[in-house]
């Protein structure tokens, strides 16, 4: 595991010195607007990621576009709305992605490996540890990993939603020192740049500094399924733990992998989280949360103490023994993720009693300090 940038550096220097980077590229960058691959636009990407490992830094790169990809060769004349039909577009285009970057790779004498995921890959604890094995892998033995969602099995119900997220979880599942998120907009604006009078944000340090941004929720292009309001929530989710993000247009890809001297940097806000706690905190899936009162959020979120049934009003789910389940104010906002000792049937006759007066099989943590991930 890498560890944040030393102290006294700025982000944009954390990002150009990084040691492994992930680099995320949207639908819109790579495919024509009648879908297909623009294969000079993907050249052209890879063009600079290859100048990023010849100055001996290590790449994954995570890249959309296999639907955008497969609606051409089918047919398709714009992005279709039912899942089947994305599937079947997935399914087309992956192959002609992967074959696009295979050769483009080989002009540089670079090797890929695909790695689709779905959400259940990162959910699922064991499945995490298997993702985050394949890629170090890949990377120890010279291939640049690239990796999508796995559109064609994806259903509704296990979809990252848009690869922006997925390349978060992917930058701190394998201890990446930089994020970068290629698009089609060349930096975070505090409104819609394409009607004038939006001002450039160029560097994030605090969440004060991105107060009353009003992030669009799809692409201009309409060939994805992220938008601004998605690349923001990913540097937020990235930064919070302990990843400095570039975010700007694939068409200063090179600069972006060069002196990151372009785009809206975002500073690494967060200290490191171990795989596990990261995986805890954002990653996994919840089966239910818990009510805390005011004194059980100030010792689970400030004291770091673990949480115990005298603080607890409600409980809602059906969850089990092992399960993680959100934690949340008496006003419904989640403060904390963790692993519950209980299932959800045994919990309601031992809420608000002190751990003392419970039946002896009963004298334990709900939430245990080592399983607990405050995010307040």
């Amino acid at each position: 595991m890498t560890t944040p940038a030393a102290a006294g550096s700025t982000p944009r220097s954390a990002i150009a010195s990084a040691r492994l980077t992930v680099v995320k590229v949207g639908s819109s960058s790579l495919t024509t607007a009648a879908g297909g691959l623009d294969t000079s636009r993907l050249d052209a990407l890879v063009d600079a990621l290859a100048g990023r490992l010849a100055a001996g830094g290590h790449v994954v790169l995570v890249s959309s576009g296999a639907i955008a990809a497969g609606l051409s060769p089918l047919g398709i004349a714009k992005r279709p709305r039912d899942l089947a039909t994305q599937q079947a577009a997935a399914s087309v285009g992956q192959i002609q992605l992967a074959h696009a970057y295979v050769e483009s790779f080989a002009r540089y004498s670079l090797r890929v490996g695909q790695v689709l995921l779905t959400a259940d890959d990162v959910v699922r604890r064991s499945h995490y540890r298997n993702a985050q094995r394949t890629l170090t892998r890949l990377l120890a033995l010279g291939a640049v990993p690239v990796v999508n969602e796995n559109d064609t099995v994806a259903t509704e119900e296990i979809r990252f939603g848009d690869n922006d997220r997925l390349a978060a979880l992917v930058a701190h599942l394998i201890g990446a020192d930089a994020l970068i998120l290629l698009s089609d907009v060349d930096a975070l604006y505090d409104g819609d740049p394409r009607l004038g009078g939006a001002r450039k944000i160029s560097e994030v340090a605090t969440e004060t500094d991105i107060d009353g941004v009003r992030a669009g929720s799809t692409g201009a292009s309409g060939l994805g399924t992220g938008g601004m309001a998605s690349k923001l929530a990913a540097a937020r989710l990235a930064a919070a733990a302990g990843v400095p993000v570039l975010l700007t247009s694939a068409a200063q890809a090179k600069a972006a992998l060069g002196p990151a001297d372009v785009g809206t940097a975002f500073a690494a806000v967060g200290r490191r989280l171990s795989s596990r706690r990261f995986w805890l905190g954002y990653a996994a899936d919840t089966k239910g949360s818990l009510t805390l009162d005011d004194g059980a959020v100030t010792a689970v979120v400030h004291r770091r103490r673990s949480l115990l049934a005298a603080g607890i009003t409600t409980t809602t789910g059906d969850f089990v023994a092992g399960d993680v389940v959100e934690l949340r104010d008496p006003a419904g906002a989640v403060v904390a993720r963790g692993v519950t000792n209980f299932d959800a049937v045994e919990l309601p006759a031992l809420l608000g009693h002190s751990t003392h007066d419970l039946p002896r099989d009963r004298r334990r943590e709900v939430v245990h300090a080592d399983d607990l991930v405050p995010l307040v």
